[in-house]
């Protein structure tokens, strides 16, 4: 709609809200055609939304509902949608010999250059799947930002953490944490129990 000097603020929420007032106004250029024609996007949009939200509802019963999903959504950071892409992209983790194994392969491991006897770490890797190491570093953003004063030892890492680097830093160093004790659940067959979990998460 650019064209027509109509711009919206970035957002689907945004344009749900504000699209039906830009048709219904006579005076701002759009043509009948226009009109038309993203009236039909609207009601698509509409159409998707619903069955994006149906699918959440399915995907949140069946995690609830299969006891490897609901172990690995005690942990904090871990909702349906990463315990269900979790489960659907790993299995029990039979085929990572352990957690740190595991992380590299979603890509959140440092990256290593090394000049002479001088390694250097550098930004992560983000080899393996894409999908599932953002889904990761989400749940870790999501984790970070409602820690509040807990006083488990995962929350204490945390905090430790956001005191010597970056919010975005943390989140990523908090998904490598949160995939290593995932494989030693699924792995060890444990539920989410930090103290003893990070010792297994090798």
């Amino acid at each position: 709609m650019a064209e027509y000097d109509i711009v919206y603020a970035r957002g689907v929420a945004t344009v749900v809200k504000e699209l039906p007032f830009t048709l219904e106004e006579a005076d701002n250029g759009l043509s009948m055609l226009a009109r038309q024609l993203f009236q039909g996007l609207f009601n698509d949009l509409l159409v998707l939304r619903e069955r994006i939200k149906e699918m959440d509802k399915e995907l949140k019963a069946f995690a609830q509902n299969h006891p490897v999903c609901e172990r690995l959504m005690s942990m904090t950071g871990i909702g349906p949608l990463i315990a269900t892409a979790l489960y659907a992209g790993i299995g029990q983790g039979q085929a990572f010999n352990s957690g740190r194994h595991l992380a590299a392969w979603l890509g959140i491991v440092p990256k290593q250059h090394t000049t002479g006897d001088n390694p250097r770490l550098l930004g992560i890797s983000k080899r393996g799947n894409t999908y599932l190491r953002t889904q990761m570093i989400n749940g870790a953003r999501a984790a970070l930002r409602h820690i509040g004063d807990k006083t488990d030892k995962v929350s204490q890492w945390c905090r430790a953490c956001l005191a010597r680097m970056s919010f975005n830093k943390a989140c990523v160093a908090l998904a490598n944490k949160m995939a290593r004790m995932a494989w030693a659940m699924l792995h060890h067959q444990q539920d989410y129990l930090p103290g003893q979990i990070n010792k297994a998460a090798v």
